[in-house]
């Protein structure tokens, strides 16, 4: 059943323009030296890691899976520019420059930062040595890392228009229908993958921001018959607008798939008990899941989204939540740039 699901959505997906730019399948990593940490298997259930960390595009993580059919509808849409926003330590600006070095495309990226002049260091230096150009817009909200962009994002629009240039807008963390089918893929890859090893994890754990990847795994889940539960957990808040974005995007997703399954609001759960003081803020049990995993399985999470996520996956072993005897996953979506800032760096005690 599971090979007739997915081959089914893989068909689908290929009728869909893509550029390959990620490094796929991504690995599972069996997380053995984390689970004693967590008490043994008579405590922590098993905990398997999916490494989309490893996608190799401009420091890897779970924004070249979006960016090969977004490229890919922009190239065919004869852009010539790529556009996008997010905060000033965005994975998904970093990676949308990278994608644009790639394809050859000019990249404009507008940042939200509390200063006009922030460190260059982590994912801007990378925006900036992978060629981007930047404008930055003041924060207005920490709990959302927002600015007002849109005027600015409409006057490089109209900048690259009038220098003979085709520009194509990218949403906030590649938030769109044609994004959320990156993700689509990566679950139909998820679960050929736990099929040949297997396993049936009771969980999927996934750190949530924008919501493109909440949308993409929901409705990947859905139309792949995946056997888990999906536990997003918020790194940012914006309820209930950003659910009501999640249902729109996947359904506008299996609309371009040509397949019939729909999302709805009770579909789409996220944790916003993770969160702490903000977005990019982090927290004593993200701090804690960064020093664990990194001394247990030499793994790295970041200090905005994979460490709350995973904070979020301890939390719920200690407190009995999860059954010792199930497998869970969790998807470690990238990030690592960030870790090199010395807002975050400056807070790691050794060892």
């Amino acid at each position: 059943m599971t090979v007739t699901t997915t081959a089914r959505v893989r068909a689908a997906l290929s009728a869909q323009p893509r550029l390959p730019l990620a490094e796929l399948p991504t690995p599972i990593h069996d997380a053995v030296r984390l689970r004693e940490a967590l008490g043994g298997p008579a405590r922590c259930p098993r905990i398997l890691i999916k490494r989309d960390d490893l996608t190799a595009l401009g420091l890897g993580g779970n924004k070249a899976r979006k960016l090969e059919y977004l490229v890919a509808d922009a190239k065919a849409q004869g852009a010539t520019t790529l556009i996008t926003t997010g905060a000033v330590q965005s994975n998904h600006a970093r990676m949308t420059a990278a994608a644009a070095a790639v394809a050859g495309m000019r990249c404009v990226l507008v940042l939200t930062a509390a200063t006009d002049h922030p460190e260059l260091a982590g994912n801007l230096l990378l925006d900036r040595l992978f060629g981007a150009g930047v404008r930055l817009v003041p924060a207005i909200d920490p709990m959302l890392a927002v600015g007002q962009d849109e005027a600015i994002v409409a006057a490089v629009v109209a900048e690259e228009e009038a220098a003979g240039r085709v520009p194509y807008v990218i949403p906030v963390g590649g938030s769109s229908g044609v994004g959320v089918l990156g993700y689509v893929s990566g679950t139909a890859e998820l679960v050929e993958q736990l099929a040949e090893m297997g396993v049936s994890p009771a969980r999927l754990y996934y750190a949530s921001g924008s919501r493109g990847t909440q949308a993409g795994l929901t409705l990947g889940a859905k139309l792949c018959g995946a056997s888990y539960q999906l536990a997003g957990i918020a790194v940012s808040a914006g309820e209930p607008e950003k659910i009501e974005r999640a249902r729109r995007i996947a359904n506008e997703a299996a609309a371009r798939l040509r397949l019939p399954e729909r999302l709805d609001l009770p579909d789409l759960i996220t944790d916003q008990s993770f969160i702490g003081d903000g977005y990019g803020i982090p927290t004593t049990g993200g701090r804690e899941a960064i020093a664990l995993l990194a001394r247990t399985e030499a793994i790295l999470l970041d200090p905005c989204y994979t460490s709350k996520g995973m904070a979020a996956l301890i939390a719920h072993v200690r407190g009995g939540e999860v059954s010792p005897a199930d497998t869970v996953m969790f998807l470690h979506t990238g990030g690592i740039p960030a870790l090199f800032t010395s807002s975050f760096a400056g807070t790691i005690e050794p060892a």
